[in-house]
């Protein structure tokens, strides 16, 4: 994967794998490769999940301490 590497286009990428896989049409080489790739991908797919979650998280705080100052006025 690129330095550019999205969420988006790791999911679309993890989606070929798995096609290829399903196909059965690799051989044991590239399968172990495909398998190593996919799990690499979820992993990082896994991460920004994450992030985008605690962004979301933090976003979400900041609006309700936004709520209750402009309450106490």
């Amino acid at each position: 994967m690129t330095a550019e590497r999205s969420y988006e286009s790791a999911v679309a990428r993890v989606e070929e794998i798995i096609r290829r896989l399903d196909s059965g049409d690799a051989g044991l080489r590239e399968t172990l490769d495909l398998v190593h790739e996919g799990r690499d991908l979820v992993e990082y797919c896994a991460s920004e999940l994450e992030a985008v979650s605690r962004d979301l998280e933090e976003l979400h705080l900041e609006e309700l301490v936004t709520r209750l100052e402009a309450g106490r006025r």
